[in-house]
């Protein structure tokens, strides 16, 4: 029997030592070291798919040498889907799909089982439900395949031995922390478990040419949880966002060798399951008001679209010695900065008054370009003005109160003519680039956050 060797690891990053530290020293995180027991070397009567590699070819070629070929790809079934994957799965690829308890990772599974459109068995394999209850999802989705074949399993060797016997053309693991293998002693979920599971099922993956889909749980952060090296081992990572009590779903592509990374997808929670939105603009701003004080529209762009969203902010006299400064979807301490600058350099009173601004829709917004457009959401409520009717605000604000550019304008003034905006309000730095543009748009160019103030609400 091999001798065990306890081992600390961090569960962020994956560093490894010999004895328990509080911060660790590679990604400088705080108690996030977990003793982990684990073999010197694999045990002899260990399953091939467990401690085998997967990398055949030996040798060392010439970069000249190696073949071109694309890697052969197949439609999930769903077009959103298929976009942020970089046109859908590839034969041997690994992908992570993470998000919140309820969000909808089983269920946009299942529908990928059901729509795939290639020939050849699915394996869906659950760890958490039982046949009866993935039965009972499927027909709730109105799937009926023939070729799906269901497997309620926690082992690994198990596991392991029916996609090699089987060779399914996709294979979902729901979850990767309910599964272990038997050639470790620890629970399953740990660290080192769910690290040598995930290795193994890569090797699987790469060996036999099948299309591997794992889901991940998240910890109270929004991270998956586990070791961060899973992460790094998978070829694809993707994480559903959203509020629980909205219908719409975002599923976001933060890794991906195989396409861009930062693509965005969006989806409406239905009884029938998640129907993917083409036109994600028209859908958050549906409902929007009118004419409102403290509404103001902006764009951001995600991967390789523009989506349009709004910005509400409130503004109430403050009962308490230091005012609130509430965010939903924005930087708490970028918002702080903004309305130092707003106070400073428009003389607005607001340092005794709460400040709460929302994104609609349940978006985070971290780039820059939207500066300007929660300003002027704040003044808006401040003044009691409401600003133009069909604008558009964009522009990334200094701390001196400049305007300053922002990128990507052909695809932000495209989505905001295609439905029906009129005025864009834009830097003077940005005329350059704007004149090049085929699109009836009337613009205002500012230079300053005091001037845009004096434009919009005078």
């Amino acid at each position: 029997m091999a001798k065990k060797k306890t081992q600390y690891v961090c569960r962020n990053c994956g560093y490894e030592t010999s004895g328990w530290m509080g911060r660790c020293p590679s990604c400088q995180e705080w108690n996030t070291f977990d003793e982990v027991k684990e073999a010197s070397s694999a045990p002899a009567d260990a399953k091939p798919a467990l401690r085998a590699g997967w990398i055949a070819e030996r040798g060392v070629s010439k970069l000249a040498e190696v073949s071109q070929e694309t890697e052969p790809r197949f439609s999930s079934g769903i077009p959103e889907l298929d976009r942020i994957l970089g046109g859908g799965f590839v034969e041997g690829s690994m992908t992570l799909v993470g998000g919140d308890p309820g969000i909808g990772k089983s269920t946009l599974l299942m529908q990928v089982s059901g729509a795939l459109g290639l020939d050849g068995e699915i394996l869906y394999v659950s760890g958490e439900e039982s046949k009866s209850q993935i039965k009972m999802r499927a027909d709730r989705l109105g799937i009926k395949r023939d070729s799906i074949a269901l497997c309620s399993q926690t082992s690994f060797e198990h596991i392991s031995e029916l996609i090699s016997e089987r060779h399914p053309v996709l294979c979902v693991i729901d979850s990767i922390q309910t599964l272990y293998s038997e050639s470790i002693d620890s629970a399953p979920g740990s660290v080192s478990q769910t690290r040598e599971v995930t290795a193994g099922l890569l090797r699987l993956a790469k060996s036999l040419n099948v299309a591997i889909v794992l889901v991940g749980h998240v910890t109270k952060d929004g991270a998956i949880a586990g070791p961060r090296i899973i992460e790094h081992m998978v070829d694809t990572v993707l994480y559903f966002e959203g509020d629980g009590s909205s219908a719409l779903r975002m599923l976001r592509a933060t890794k991906n060798r195989f396409g861009s990374t930062g693509e965005l997808a969006f989806f409406e929670m239905t009884q029938h399951g998640l129907i993917g939105v083409e036109n994600a603009s028209a859908f958050l701003l549906s409902g929007r008001p009118h004419m409102a004080p403290g509404s103001v529209i902006t764009s951001v762009v995600e991967g390789s679209r523009a989506v349009l969203l709004e910005i509400q902010a409130l503004m109430v006299p403050s009962s308490y010695a230091n005012p609130q400064r509430m965010t939903q979807g924005l930087d708490r301490g970028r918002v702080s900065m903004l309305l130092a600058v707003l106070e400073s350099k428009c003389r607005v009173g607001i340092s005794n008054m709460d400040a709460y601004i929302n994104v609609v829709g349940g978006m985070r917004i971290d780039e820059t370009a939207c500066d300007l457009a929660v300003l002027c959401a704040v003044f808006s409520s401040f003044s009691a003005k409401a600003l133009r009717e069909d604008s558009l605000v964009l522009g990334e604000v200094g701390l001196t109160g400049e305007l300053r550019p922002v990128s990507d304008l052909e695809k932000r003034l495209s989505d905001a003519s295609r439905l029906g905006f009129t005025t864009c309000v834009l830097p003077g730095a940005s005329k350059p680039a704007v004149s090049r543009l085929p699109l009836k748009l009337e613009y205002i160019f500012v230079d300053k956050l005091s001037e845009a103030i004096d434009v919009l609400f005078s």
